[in-house]
């Protein structure tokens, strides 16, 4: 068994940080569905800005809004107008096509491809 990428939103940007939340990343159901992420699936994010590196679980923002909140804990390793990557993984055996959308600056969704 392997741990292989399923799913990712590539360079999003952080809309917004919320230290006073329950911990989590929110973000546009749009992205998520498209991307194959599911609500409250563990996800791991890269700031491409800072370099951090963290685990948490993703949270259904509304739809079309292009929101990418970064709750609780989290908020401190972010900051608003940061780049990050949100990435699903998979422990299978056998190979698998990870799905995988690119983002404008309004995190509206530009392309998507698979790996």
């Amino acid at each position: 068994m392997r741990w292989v990428l399923r799913g990712k939103i590539h360079r999003a940007t952080v809309t917004q940080t919320r230290l006073d939340y329950e911990g989590s990343i929110t973000v546009d159901i749009d992205l998520l569905e498209k991307a194959g992420i599911w609500v409250s699936e563990k996800v791991f994010i890269a700031n491409v800005t800072n370099g951090n590196r963290f685990e948490t679980y993703a949270m259904e923002g509304d739809r079309g809004s292009g929101i990418i909140a970064l709750n609780g804990a989290a908020a401190h390793l972010c900051d608003v107008g940061d780049k990050i990557i949100i990435m699903g993984f998979e422990l299978t055996d056998v190979p698998i096509k990870a799905k995988a959308v690119a983002v404008d600056e309004d995190n509206r969704a530009v392309k998507e491809f698979t790996y």
